[in-house]
């Protein structure tokens, strides 16, 4: 999941910018990257990290409620944990990254905490809902960013950047919005314990995978042969059914990737060598090198810094990008060999229960 985010990510480094139908140009290579990434990652790896969201409210529900649902605690649980995080995207906004997520994610938390009670025919139908609105707000979203300056994004000097990101606080609700389908649906699979009990499940998660990235691959063409430069849309209206298809069907490239994942757990089972033992710690500590992300962002476009923002080709976009996941994973390994949780996640932690009396058990 970090690994995709951080290849969405590799955009600003490359002249495509935030505008995803925007081509970065360069040679043949650059342009199949761009191609690839646009089919596969963007607005395609959110998703992955809603639905893993959703996931995680049942579990943390499941641990503090027992296994007949939702209470009053889990739920005021939920909306304290959704109000830090909340505090912390803001943060994360103000002084390192304008397109944080976690800010949105923990809106979702405080204002549908008892969506994890939901029987699943209203999680559906509510989701159906949110999909129809959050696509219409991811279109508006892109439109804002195709036609923003993309040099707005920063200023000449990291206080004048930082303000300007203050000002992406507003769009918070918008981009809540959007986050809102996928999470919705990880409530349904934690309901079910979909990701937990792949062996049971094994056949519907193997429909998910075959089914999800073909209709995800498809449906992300009208953007993706934009980026490559290959068609332009003939009117404005075109152009934004193109934006709605894009991000309706990311929901399906979200849940493929989730079920492909799960679907490698249950081959490797307890056959854990090194690089899976890697990836176990930089899941568990995903929130704290999520944002440990963002320094290489802010040094690479920041003006008075190194001012790469749109300067690079996509390949070597794509070469810092995982350059970057790469040490993030290598530094959450040696903190799982010392013992240590991921600062991110311990002050969460700190901040969630001190009002608490008597802290949970780690699950």
């Amino acid at each position: 999941m970090l690994l995709l985010i951080a290849l969405a990510h590799s955009r600003m480094l490359h002249a495509g910018g935030s505008d995803l139908t925007a081509p970065a140009g360069g040679g043949p290579i650059d342009v199949a990257i761009q191609w690839v990434l646009t089919s596969t990652v963007d607005a395609r790896s959110a998703p992955l990290f809603g639905l893993l969201f959703g996931y995680g409210l049942v579990q943390l529900t499941r641990r503090h409620s027992g296994p007949d649902g939702d209470s009053a605690r889990a739920r005021r649980l939920i909306r304290r944990r959704g109000a830090w995080l909340v505090v912390f995207g803001a943060v994360h906004v103000v002084l390192l990254y304008s397109g944080d997520i976690i800010g949105s994610y923990g809106l979702f938390a405080v204002v549908l905490a008892g969506a994890v009670s939901w029987s699943g025919r209203r999680l559906w139908v509510v989701g159906v809902a949110a999909l129809a609105i959050s696509a219409a707000a991811y279109s508006v979203l892109q439109m804002m960013a195709g036609a923003g300056d993309a040099s707005a994004a920063v200023g000449s000097n990291l206080l004048e950047s930082a303000l300007l990101r203050a000002t992406a606080l507003p769009v918070l609700p918008i981009a809540a919005l959007t986050v809102a389908p996928a999470a919705l649906i990880g409530i349904w699979a934690g309901r079910m314990r979909l990701l937990e009990q792949p062996d049971r499940y094994g056949p519907l998660l193997r429909r998910a995978v075959l089914i999800g990235f073909p209709v995800s691959v498809l449906g992300a063409q009208p953007v993706a042969l934009q980026a490559a430069g290959v068609w332009t849309p003939g009117t404005s209206g075109v152009g934004v059914i193109a934006l709605v298809v894009f991000s309706v069907t990311g929901i399906a490239g979200g849940i493929a990737f989730a079920a492909a994942i799960a679907l490698v757990a249950t081959r490797i089972g307890d056959r854990r060598g090194r690089v899976t033992s890697a990836l176990v710690a930089c899941g568990r500590r995903s929130m704290t090198f999520y944002i440990a992300q963002s320094p290489v962002w802010l040094v690479a476009t920041e003006p008075s810094l190194l001012d790469l923002g749109g300067r690079l080709s996509v390949l070597t976009a794509v070469g810092v990008a995982i350059g970057t996941w790469v040490a993030t994973v290598v530094i959450a390994d040696a903190l799982q060999r010392a013992g240590r949780r991921g600062p991110a996640e311990a002050l969460l932690r700190h901040l969630t229960y001190r009002s608490r009396s008597r802290r949970p058990e780690p699950a």
